[in-house]
């Protein structure tokens, strides 16, 4: 098999195709995988390369390793997309590996690009032949495998990660495609200032995919303009409205909420405020922010400032009103006051222990006193008998009062911090529990 297919063919082929890497030499990231000793180089120079899994975010080179690993230890490299490919082509490819063994004593290599998208039983279909060797398997997510992928494919293949690119490997990226002039854009005559060059390696946010699309849009534009060099103007039409990395619903989108909420709830403003401005800037659904704005109000902030709670919900209201233009400065108010705010998760602690004691210890009878008796009979029965109204007694509390099931030994849930209003809540409980105590003796 022609692993890289005849250079002179490019009609069609997107510099993107073009450019793929002929070698590991020549592979741009990934060093902490690559580098001369680690794993996965060890694993390609041995010849023999066990089954993988590589995950890492759009553009980071997962397809291109998988090829490169075939032509060095001369596997045949087929490849599927499980977003496209069902039984039949896994059939097919399966069949074509087996033929290939058996007619001519060749190793496959089948890459299966976003495997995470294949379910249950398809991911299965994999195993014994990953087991009998017809093939190497390596799949390619986007997406965490401990969540996506079956455990029995986990334990048959190894996960690598791959990271976004770095801005200088971006730089690389390009600074190769303008001066190649076989595969690249350096035939072109066309000069892209250094600048702008980290501009556009900035933009593509990580994506080496990226970074060659925009690359070629752009020399593409000043190319129709009768141009000799791009110009700024050029570079901002290309990547007008280009967003960041965000996956509405993957791993980007569950980090960087969870990063937004750990910024909070560690009093850092600025770290908050950030996360907050990826999100929206990635295209996240402000209301879904808001939800879990209001979230961290009660979880993290709680009784120590409940204002917190208030300005989230008028943060909320402000943005239904007001729109998306206006109403993220709302947002973000709403944000860093809660991240400034004194700390305090003794509701969400009390709330969790009463839930779980709710859970746990079935269902106590609500005692006499306690229940309300709005007829004749449940008054006969007992219903509100010796019931203190709190209004009546002095400083409105009914000390020694017992509001728990009888057959539940009273427990004290809610723990106030040293922190904020609860200080002040913290100092009422204790008054009135001294009263209990004097009240029993």
């Amino acid at each position: 098999m022609n692993l890289f297919e005849n250079i002179d063919d490019l009609t069609g082929r997107p510099l993107a195709d073009r450019m793929r890497p002929k070698n590991l030499d020549d592979y741009i990231g990934q060093h902490h995988l690559l580098a001369e000793g680690k794993p996965l180089r060890q694993a390609i120079a041995s010849g023999q390369p066990h089954s993988m899994i590589f995950w890492g975010p759009p553009g980071t080179g997962k397809t291109t390793l998988g090829k490169l690993i075939a032509g060095y230890c001369d596997m045949e490299f087929i490849t599927i997309s499980a977003v496209l490919a069902g039984v039949k082509e896994v059939r097919a490819a399966v069949a074509r590996a087996q033929q290939l063994q058996q007619e001519q004593g060749r190793r496959t290599l089948l890459f299966v690009d976003e495997v995470h998208r294949f379910n249950k039983s398809q991911q299965d279909a994999f195993l014994p032949y990953v087991e009998d060797g017809t093939f190497t398997f390596i799949g390619a997510t986007t997406e965490n495998p401990s969540f996506e992928l079956n455990n029995a494919l986990l334990s048959r293949a190894r996960v690598y990660v791959l990271k976004s690119l770095e801005k200088e490997d971006l730089r690389e990226i390009i600074d190769r495609a303008m001066s190649n002039e076989e595969v690249g854009l350096g035939d072109r005559g066309i000069e892209f200032p250094e600048a702008l060059r980290d501009e556009l390696a900035q933009t593509a946010d990580g994506d080496g995919r990226r970074v060659l699309n925009l690359l070629e849009i752009t020399i593409d534009l000043a190319d129709s303009k009768g141009q000799t060099n791009v110009e700024e103007d050029d570079l901002a039409e290309v990547v007008s409205g280009t967003l960041r990395r965000f996956d509405k619903g993957g791993e980007a989108f569950y980090d960087q909420i969870s990063a937004l909420h750990k910024s909070v709830r560690g009093s850092s403003p600025d770290g908050a405020l950030y996360w907050l401005c990826r999100m929206l800037d990635g295209g996240c659904d402000p209301i879904y922010l808001m939800r879990r704005v209001v979230r961290m109000a009660s979880e993290d902030i709680g009784n120590a400032d409940p204002r917190g709670l208030t300005i989230a919900l008028d943060a909320w209201d402000t943005y239904e009103k007001l729109g998306k233009a206006e109403g993220e400065l709302a947002i973000a108010q709403a944000v860093i006051y809660l991240a400034s705010a004194p700390k305090s998760n003794a509701v969400y602690m009390a709330f969790n222990q009463a839930m779980s004691d709710v859970r746990s210890q079935g269902s106590h009878e609500v005692p006499l006193h306690l229940r309300n008796a709005p007829t004749k009979l449940m008054g006969e029965l007992g219903y509100g008998k010796e019931y203190r109204y709190a209004h009546n007694e002095p400083d409105a509390y009914a000390a020694g009062e017992n509001y728990f099931p009888e057959s539940m030994e009273p427990q004290q849930y809610y723990q106030p911090v040293n922190r904020g209003l609860e200080i002040k809540i913290a100092e009422k409980l204790e008054r009135l529990r001294v009263l209990d105590q004097q009240a029993k003796r």
